[in-house]
């Protein structure tokens, strides 16, 4: 598997791509992904875009790879808050999905962090799949408590800033 590419650096809608192979286990009964599966592929994604796992990262081909991911870490990565509104259900295929994930919000001790999901990158017909977004609390392991946002986390997220993915739960929002 491609660890990731970043897009979007000339048309300022930066994002980091993840591809995520589709596994026969990952279809249900319809044929298609399950629902609850989607959001283990995201965390997968996740993992994949924002995990230091040696002390090399953030490499050029993961640049938002700043959390420490060892096992005595001194920090813990919570989900606060999860939401995807699926548009297309996704069939098996052999080529993996791209998964596009960038920030829509850097607070004190959380981000956001907003999904698409699309069909593989060499479809000739592009298919939006998923939408989706995860609150991320970071903790002190040692405290239990939140615990802010470093500098260092927040310049190599910076970049990767954006509006959040417009989900239809927004749009009933407003109304």
């Amino acid at each position: 598997m491609q660890v990731g590419w970043v897009s979007g650096e000339k048309d300022g809608e930066r994002r980091y791509h993840v591809s995520m192979p589709v596994r026969w286990r990952d279809l249900d009964a319809y044929n298609h992904v399950n629902n609850a599966t989607m959001l283990t592929l995201l965390e997968e994604a996740r993992t994949i875009a924002f995990w230091k796992v040696h002390p090399d990262d953030p490499s050029p081909q993961r640049p938002m790879a700043v959390v420490d991911a060892q096992a005595n870490s001194a920090t813990n990565t919570l989900i606060s808050r999860q939401e995807a509104e699926y548009k297309v259900p996704i069939p098996y295929g052999h080529e993996p999905l791209d998964i596009q994930i960038w920030l829509s919000e850097i607070a004190a001790a959380s981000v956001e962090v907003s999904y698409e999901v699309w069909n593989p990158v060499n479809s000739p017909k592009r298919i939006l799949h998923t939408l989706a977004r995860t609150t991320i609390v970071f903790v002190d392991t040692a405290t239990g408590r939140p615990r802010r946002v470093s500098e260092s986390e927040r310049a190599a997220w910076q970049p990767f800033l954006g509006a959040p993915s417009r989900m239809r739960v927004d749009r009933q929002r407003r109304d």
